[in-house]
């Protein structure tokens, strides 16, 4: 009991501390140690961090929040990892598929509001709502398929490689 009130009362006194910019200590002739923001005779200066404080949003009164709002700094601009078409994989052939193909984006982090998707098919630009969709009309022979991420003004924020496959067809005789 006696220790946990000693703590109690030296979390006590080091608290001013916390919030002055120099601090100093030394023990005295019994054995007691000191702790002042002002210097004393054999006094040693004790070297102390910044405090790490900060307030909840949600306490934060209008003006605090309006002073905050001109003092930080810009947030640092979006941007994705990475672009590139998962299905179909690069260099594969894809047999019969009727004129229909499945095309899967993998995009990490995940499509942001206000971003959208192009898609070159054979050099030919369309716009796509999601990572997942299909393209009609797609026969024999070699196709190329690229994607890109457009931001809210238009702007390219990231572009996958070209993916070359192929689309062979049965013939029926």
């Amino acid at each position: 009991m006696e220790t946990r009130t000693i703590l109690v009362l030296l979390g006590l006194l080091a608290m001013p501390f916390a919030l002055a910019d120099e601090a100093y200590v030394w023990t005295d002739e019994e054995g007691v140690v000191h702790y002042s923001d002002r210097p004393h005779p054999g006094a040693k200066r004790v070297e102390l961090e910044a405090p790490n404080a900060s307030r909840s949003p949600s306490l934060r009164g209008a003006e605090d929040s309006a002073e905050d709002d001109e003092a930080a700094e810009p947030a640092a601009p979006f941007r994705y990892e990475s672009l590139e078409v998962a299905n179909p994989g690069p260099e594969e052939t894809l047999w019969n598929i009727e004129g229909t193909l499945s095309v899967t984006l993998a995009l990490s982090p995940a499509l942001q509001p206000g971003h959208r998707i192009r898609v070159y098919f054979d050099g030919n630009p369309r716009m796509v709502n999601s990572t997942t969709f299909q393209i009609d009309e797609v026969w024999r022979g070699v196709h190329n398929l690229q994607a890109e991420v457009l931001d809210e003004t238009g702007n390219m924020m990231i572009r996958s490689r070209t993916n070359r496959f192929y689309v062979q067809q049965n013939t029926v005789l």
